[in-house]
């Protein structure tokens, strides 16, 4: 069962996770194009797979439940310990900074748009934003695996 529950939060972490990190760039690009409907959907998608990210949190206190006495596993490891709150830095970040900063551009382009809904291309208000946020979320995201991988 501990298998089970292992592949189930490594196959999660691979398809919720990933599209956490990734979607808010495929957005950058949107905004740049001042598409903001595409923007909006995003931000939308970036939301729903960032809370969705809870699933490989719980899999992951299951699969720590479920190790080996004898590999010395706990809930006060250091390397848990830092997994989760650079988990939590990063889920805190995606949901308020980065999908607001989303929703922002998203507004914005769809007010300066003109008539016939083309925008000049360029980096909006709340670009930077959606950048740092998503490169820092990223960023630790990164961190979580390795400390998952490494075990310190």
């Amino acid at each position: 069962m501990d298998t089970l529950f292992a592949v189930l939060h490594v196959v999660s972490a691979v398809f919720i996770i990933g599209p956490m990190a990734i979607l808010p760039m495929t957005a950058m690009r949107a905004a740049r194009a001042g598409n903001g409907p595409q923007v909006q959907s995003l931000a939308r998608a970036t939301s729903t797979f960032t809370l969705l990210s809870l699933v490989v949190f719980v899999l992951g206190f299951a699969v720590l439940g479920m190790s080996d006495p004898k590999d010395h596993f706990s809930f006060s490891s250091g390397w848990i310990i830092g997994s989760i709150v650079l988990y939590v830095l990063a889920l805190g970040i995606n949901l308020f900074v980065t999908v607001p900063a989303m929703k922002r551009v998203a507004a914005g382009a769809s007010v300066s748009s003109g008539s016939d809904g083309a925008v000049a291309e360029g980096r909006p208000d709340g670009y930077g934003a959606i950048a740092g946020g998503s490169g820092l979320a990223s960023l630790l995201l990164v961190a979580v695996v390795v400390l998952m991988v490494w075990k310190p």
